[in-house]
């Protein structure tokens, strides 16, 4: 009901539209107002999965407006719960399906050029083995490079147009989708839209993936963005290493290090961003600090590697910041007489310390400026625990990233009561305000959202060759620098506020051109002369812009008949 009285009349849908006129922020209004009434998150999954095949700008003007609420719709959590059943709920085709059957560069391409939209810039690609936390849900897994790619458009600005999601089908091993009162099995569930037959591995995946990359870039350039999603951990490093300095693509499951079993929400460049945040409060670098990780996974791992680069450009050397983190795993603490069973990326990290198993004494003995947890064991930091760190500290820095909810190594409201408002705290899960003494505190919640649409963004625009790690750094310093003084300093918040995420992103992709051009990464040429206003420009705008030109008038002198006609004397009879 956004078309123009003119637009009705001239595209022939005079009368059969109700005879009103909205504005885009009135047809938003209407969206959400019924979507608050949706009785679950699936529901409105599937009210904005309907709304975004029937108008694609009024779906993106929704989520821009409405972006906390909205992003655990659109994406996790609830997208997993989608995925899980994404066959039932499907409605229209979303995304390329490319299968082990297709597996030659020449059919590939084919099926590439069958995409309507010809410009492609970013494509997300998944095999549908590790979603989420989820398992392999094979085809279903679709929903995921769906979502991931709004989250492109919505909080970084890639034009939709330009984006286009994936999903390899080599079949799935994981006939259980959801144990419960009713045992379902994928491969015979009736409305499953994959192939039925067991996931094909070794060889012949691998000339799958390696025909994809190939086609892609023959297809759309080379310079187009590329994001692995929901591999297999196996195949997804192996798969990085192979392909990172050969094509512009990325993996935030591992560059970011999401935990193997995606229950952290918090990912490596955006908890090192809350760290940095910390620094405006206590006054201390990184290098001055010492850190202690309770859980040893691939967050806190990954998490641990970041801080270590960040101290090393404070000035440190990579031995000295290694002794400045302290690593906590399902045996206790990583110290030297446990070196010969230890895994190679934890063994640098081993203390000459006495072996314990108790979290409480590694506090006392060690005395760490920050701990962060990645354990999924709720409750592990205890009130003496917590006091501890309050005792040793003037700000302590607690983060608690499990997630969901009841994993939470502690909640905000202990954190912050226990310490009686003095901790600098974050969290994977998100937790309402805490109040004590009539001061109000808004804890953070790290969510790597902060992180990838911006590094996307920028990637895009100034088509990167590939996508060196230093990125992930540079755009967690961006997020840090972007918290406001307000929030930091009158409600404890140690990230920015998610209405502010497209500004977000806009820097951080002004800081991967910098970084691009000075390093020789980047493919577009000549480089602008106003890096902000070229990326301003290339945004996706979710304003509505009119459907037909408007027509335009001359002079009245110059649009009339340019000379009278004289009339014509006749010559001859022979005229007549």
């Amino acid at each position: 009901m956004a078309f123009s009285l003119y637009e009705r009349q001239f595209l022939g849908l005079h009368g059969l539209l109700p005879p009103t006129f909205m504005t885009i922020e009135q047809q938003a209004y209407r969206v959400m107002s019924k979507l608050r009434q949706q009785p679950n998150d699936l529901a409105k999954y599937i009210q904005m999965d309907s709304l975004q095949d029937v108008n694609e700008k009024l779906f993106y003007r929704v989520i821009c407006d409405n972006v906390k609420e909205l992003m655990r719709i659109v994406y996790t959590p609830t997208v997993g719960l989608a995925c899980q059943k994404y066959g039932f709920i499907y409605r229209n085709p979303k995304g390329l399906y490319i299968t082990i059957h297709d597996n030659s560069v020449s059919k590939i391409y084919q099926i590439l050029s069958n995409w309507p939209h010809k410009d492609i810039q970013a494509i997300v690609v998944t095999d549908g083995e590790r979603i989420l936390g989820l398992g392999d849900l094979g085809a279903y897994g679709m929903g995921i490079p769906v979502g991931k790619l709004a989250l492109y458009v919505a909080l970084a600005g890639l034009h939709p147009g330009q984006c286009l999601p994936v999903l390899l089908d080599v079949g799935t091993d994981n006939k259980t989708v959801i144990e419960s009162n009713e045992f379902h099995v994928l491969l015979n569930d009736p409305f499953y839209i994959g192939l039925r037959r067991k996931r094909t591995r070794g060889e012949e995946y691998d000339r799958l993936v390696d025909n994809f990359m190939k086609a892609c870039t023959k297809r759309f350039g080379r310079d187009t963005l590329i994001q692995f999603e929901d591999f297999g951990n196996l195949n997804a490093y192996r798969l990085l290493d192979k392909y990172k300095d050969a094509y512009c693509m990325f993996n935030d499951d591992i560059q970011e290090e999401i935990a193997a079993d995606s229950n952290y929400i918090g990912t490596a460049a955006v908890v090192v961003a809350g760290l940095l945040t910390t620094m405006r409060v206590t006054k201390k670098k990184l290098c001055e600090q010492r850190i202690l990780f309770f859980g040893a996974g691939g967050a806190n791992t990954g998490v641990a590697e970041m801080c270590i680069r960040q101290m090393v450009e404070e000035g440190m050397s990579e031995a000295e910041a290694c002794e400045k983190i302290f690593m906590f795993d399902i045996d206790g603490l990583i110290t030297k007489s446990r070196v010969p069973t230890l895994l190679p990326r934890h063994k640098r990290f081993a203390k000459d310390l006495p072996d314990t198993k108790d979290l409480y004494e590694v506090v006392k003995m060690v005395q760490p400026h920050a701990l962060i947890g990645a354990s999924t064991k709720g409750g592990a930091f205890t009130k003496e625990i917590i006091q501890e760190m309050a005792k040793n500290n003037d700000r302590p820095i607690i983060f608690a990233l499990s997630n969901p909810t009841k994993n939470s190594e502690c909640t905000a409201e202990q954190a912050f009561r226990l310490t009686n408002g003095k901790v600098l705290f974050a969290s994977g899960s998100p937790f309402e305000n805490v109040e004590i003494n009539g001061k109000i505190y808004k804890p953070g919640q790290g969510n790597n959202a902060y992180i990838f649409p911006g590094i996307s963004l920028g990637c895009v625009l100034f088509k990167a060759k590939h996508i060196p790690d230093k990125l992930f750094l540079l755009a967690a310093r961006r997020v840090a620098a972007s918290v406001s003084e307000k929030s930091l300093f009158k409600y404890c918040r140690l990230y920015p506020r998610l209405k502010n995420i497209r500004e977000i992103s806009v820097q951080i992709a002004m800081e991967v051109g910098n970084y691009l051009y000075h390093h020789n990464l980047a493919t577009l040429h000549p480089e602008p002369d106003d890096m902000e206003m070229y990326i301003r420009m290339n945004v996706y705008s979710t304003d509505y812009t009119d459907v037909i030109n408007r027509p335009y008038e001359w002079p009245p002198q110059d649009s009339k008949h340019g000379f009278p006609v004289p009339l014509l004397e006749r010559m001859s009879m022979e005229d007549e």
